[in-house]
């Protein structure tokens, strides 16, 4: 188990890597949810610097060890779109196979929301980006054991906490989350790259649930 000090670093760490490639924004946002934010993280653009990419996906690979246990899943599935780069490279260094998550149902091939090979029975390990509503997730866990496999955990590298992580645990899926926005908020107050009013702006949108 990692010690709190090293879990610390861990979590600065990964909030200048975003600092740097620039992935926080002020503004107006539409989120996928519909819900509309002050503020927005990218994570998109993540696997567009191959460092930081590979930095975070290490970062993840040795939190999934650490709070999940990768004797616990036999599989990892990608959400659309965000989640799937992250998790194809997860899955790949955790030599687990892949599988990622149609937004919608092909009315072509198999026809089916699952792409790659899944059993009756194979415990599956989701991974996306960050969590808001949980929709995402929740309706990724529904096609996965609507084909047979078993969802009971999910990781996120961030919890943007509006009520997401509350709502899937209650279907009996538990997030793990590497970071929580607030604690990006106050490392990136602290390092002097967000000032005081733009951290109130993101702490204000947390309590708004």
């Amino acid at each position: 188990m990692p010690t709190e000090e090293s879990s610390e670093i861990v979590k600065t760490e990964i909030c200048k890597v975003l600092n740097k490639i620039g992935s926080l924004q002020f503004g107006a946002f539409k989120l996928t949810s519909g819900k509309i934010s002050p503020y927005y993280i990218d994570l998109r653009i993540v696997p567009s610097f191959p460092d930081a990419f590979q930095k975070i996906c290490n970062f993840c690979i040795a939190f999934i060890k650490d709070e999940v246990d990768d004797k616990s899943f036999e599989r990892i599935a990608g959400i659309p779109v965000a989640g799937i780069p992250f998790a194809s490279l997860i899955a790949y260094n955790l030599q687990k196979p892949f599988l990622y998550v149609r937004k919608g149902v092909r009315f072509h091939g198999r026809q089916r929301r699952i792409e790659g090979v899944l059993s009756p029975g194979d415990r599956v390990l989701l991974i996306d980006d960050l969590i808001t509503t949980g929709l995402s997730l929740k309706k990724a866990a529904k096609a996965i054991t609507a084909e047979g496999g078993v969802v009971n955990d999910a990781v996120v590298l961030l919890d943007r906490e509006e009520g997401g992580k509350e709502k899937l645990e209650k279907n009996g899926i538990k997030v793990h989350a590497l970071l929580s926005v607030r604690e990006v908020a106050n490392r990136l107050y602290e390092l002097d790259v967000i000032d005081e009013e733009q951290l109130k702006t993101i702490l204000k949108q947390i309590k708004r649930k």
